[in-house]
């Protein structure tokens, strides 16, 4: 089910597909309760802000995103996200009103970030790192039972591995399969 709502992957954990809650995690060391649909860290206010967005909307439960923890120094990425769900972005792509120092949205379209601003409702708990605190606006959030906001929006869908093949014969690995974070998944003969 999490590779169905989740389609550009990252560093985040899928919990309870129908919850109604995603958490994004600043600078902060905190594990959301199981009850929610998605949590992870955002470090970036421009490709982090990207997935948030991304995989958030595609998820039509989860109807609110709590963001937690000490904003990122420089980047202002927890700052920045609500500056988009706020105001969106400008005709350069920008996000109007960021703090951030490169806030820019480049590769979703304007309907994905209009669904982001309407589906969601933004929680901010920027600063806040007491476990019992957040638990707690989680679980207010879980109590309104919101409803579905329809079908999964898929705004970018990100190919899982790529392949790369070595010609060279002197090469110890024929074909090297790289997932899209860059990372070697498999080595074949």
């Amino acid at each position: 089910m999490a590779e169905e709502y989740y389609p550009w992957g990252g560093e985040f954990t899928a919990c309870s597909p129908n919850g109604y809650v995603g958490v994004v995690l600043l600078n902060i060391q905190y594990t959301p309760p199981e009850s929610v649909a998605i949590y992870g860290r955002l470090k970036t206010e421009n490709i982090g802000i990207e997935k948030i967005v991304a995989n958030t909307i595609s998820n039509p439960h989860i109807r609110f995103l709590v963001v937690c923890g000490d904003d990122i120094r420089g980047h202002r990425s927890g700052s920045s996200l609500l500056a988009l769900h706020k105001n969106g972005i400008d005709g350069n792509h920008r996000i109007i009103g960021a703090p951030g120092a490169i806030p820019y949205i480049e590769n979703l379209k304007e309907g994905a970030i209009k669904r982001f601003q309407v589906q969601l409702n933004i929680v901010d708990l920027i600063g806040e790192k007491e476990k019992e605190k957040i638990d707690k606006i989680i679980a207010d959030c879980t109590k309104t039972s919101p409803s579905s906001f329809g079908d999964p929006y898929i705004a970018i869908r990100i190919k899982p591995e790529t392949t790369v093949n070595l010609a060279d014969k002197r090469a110890l690995h024929s074909k090297i399969v790289i997932n899209y974070m860059g990372k070697v998944e498999k080595r074949g003969v």
